[in-house]
């Protein structure tokens, strides 16, 4: 079975925002954020140098492959899509192009990306890996100058402009060829055979840019299927808005809404606005009469747990739709 035959049957899958934003778990000098976790860098403006720091910290002692997996799996979900690399840069796998990464960054040095998709693997779950190949606030050419500000309420910007203020001196293209593609080859290399890349928010990179990657996935990975947030008019499949739900017929295609549990996709401690199992159920079954899939998001904490009440509500989801 090819993975688009594959993906069409799926219906249902985990997605993992996890990384050194779990640690200020939306809070940061006295102050709260009001939006999503995994943009706590960008929210509370935090220099590179700063935010770095975190990672002398970053020591999730209680992470366990196995066990998230296997959650995955009584949930009832079909596969996994996990953050190697967010917006902030850091890189959650080892990886040779930047040392700013959980092996040689963190008092843990581990290699949750391998373990995650040893688990999968073992387990039977299919594996595949997001990356945000535009903005990159840890690198002085990463993308997003060219937007100006957020969805968060005009309160943001979607460039590193504290650490790099000046726009019109950025060039995408050298973070580019310094970092995205090496990155990207790196993980299509090291982790065995992937289901999907997740790429994201593709406002600076150039038609010839994203030919380049879509090709560079295919040459390494042909059944690997790339989602079309990698942009420019690319991708094998259609990734739907943050949280939205269609009500038109999606058969004809391959189409995946990706949503959470509460209102975040990394982990913030005060986020208790949970969906219930009946809700979750409810969303899942109005999806797959429409032919889409189902990626439902989870932020572990800085310890590595998923939180008690994400798990808690995926089991009930299992054990009512077998």
């Amino acid at each position: 079975m090819t993975n688009r035959e594959w993906f069409k049957q799926a219906q249902f899958g985990m997605m993992i925002h996890w990384g050194l934003y779990s640690l200020p778990a939306g809070e940061w000098k006295g102050r709260r954020m009001e939006d999503i976790g995994e943009w706590a860098q960008e929210y509370f403006r935090i220099p590179n140098a700063e935010y770095a720091r975190l990672a002398s910290a970053f020591n999730p002692i209680m992470f366990n492959a196995d066990e998230w997996v296997d959650l995955a799996i009584d949930a009832g979900m079909k596969y996994m899509v996990f953050t190697s690399k967010h917006h902030d840069g850091f890189a959650m796998f080892k990886s040779e192009v930047s040392k700013y990464n959980i092996v040689d960054a963190t008092p843990f040095g581990r290699d949750v990306t391998a373990e995650l998709a040893e688990a999968c693997y073992k387990k039977g779950l299919k594996f595949g890996l997001y990356y945000s190949q535009d903005l990159d606030w840890s690198h002085p050419h990463g993308g997003g100058y060219t937007v100006g500000k957020t969805w968060c309420g005009g309160k943001g910007y979607w460039t590193n402009n504290w650490d790099f203020p000046d726009d019109d001196k950025k060039d995408f293209a050298i973070c580019f060829e310094e970092k995205i593609k090496p990155q990207v080859t790196e993980i299509l290399t090291k982790y065995g055979e992937l289901c999907l890349i997740w790429f994201d928010v593709p406002f600076t990179i150039s038609r010839d840019q994203t030919d380049e990657l879509y090709n560079l996935v295919k040459k390494y990975q042909p059944d690997c299927l790339v989602n079309s947030r990698i942009g420019n008019g690319y991708g094998d499949y259609v990734s739907a808005g943050d949280n939205e739900i269609p009500d038109d017929d999606k058969s004809a295609m391959l189409y995946e809404t990706p949503a959470t549990l509460n209102d975040t996709w990394g982990y913030k401690a005060f986020d208790t606005n949970w969906k219930s199992a009946e809700r979750i159920i409810e969303i899942k079954n109005h999806l797959a009469v429409r032919g889409a899939n189902y990626l439902l998001n989870v932020g572990p904490d800085y310890l590595g747990r998923i939180p008690a009440p994400s798990a808690d509500i995926l089991r009930e989801v299992g054990k009512k739709t077998k």
